[in-house]
């Protein structure tokens, strides 16, 4: 797949959601649109670095109120390109549930593709690829909690020299 040479940086789960449950808008500032020039095109969707817990709980509560089942935060990929988007307008209001506003940009046609380390920028930017070595690791929060394991009752009585 060709991944256009611009690219915006969204912050997971968004980043995700743009490219596979079908967010339709990206909100921004009033001042981040007036940078992004030219607005319109296909654009490659970079998977910015950082995602907090916080972060991640809210989106992730916003989708479920959508019927969207976000992925865990481990198995989100962070710090590289995901896919692209047709960017085909900016927005000021909508009727959406996606819109936050003061602005959006209106995205079309999401495309996936395999994950490209790539560093970021804000705004559009011009990517290269990079080495796998800036992809974060999940932090200790994302990572699934360890199911304890069950102790046998006389097998405990076994250590201390009782039971059978």
């Amino acid at each position: 797949m060709h991944l256009p040479d611009i690219a915006l940086s969204v912050r997971q789960p968004w980043a995700w959601a743009i490219i596979y449950a079908g967010k339709p808008l990206e909100n921004r500032s009033a001042k981040a649109v007036s940078f992004m020039v030219p607005l319109q095109g296909r654009r490659a969707i970079h998977a910015a670095k950082g995602m907090t817990r916080d972060e991640y709980e809210s989106a992730r509560d916003f989708m479920r109120e959508l019927g969207v089942e976000c992925p865990a935060p481990a198995d989100l990929r962070r710090g590289g390109i995901i896919g692209s988007v047709e960017v085909t307008g900016v927005i000021k209001e909508s009727q959406s549930q996606w819109f936050f506003g003061p602005r959006a940009l209106v995205l079309a046609d999401p495309r996936p593709c395999d994950f490209m380390p790539v560093v970021g920028a804000l705004g559009y930017f011009k990517w290269k690829p990079a080495a796998s070595s800036i992809v974060p690791p999940p932090a200790r929060w994302m990572l699934p909690k360890a199911e304890p394991v069950p102790v046998a009752a006389d097998r405990t009585q076994d250590l201390f020299g009782a039971g059978s």
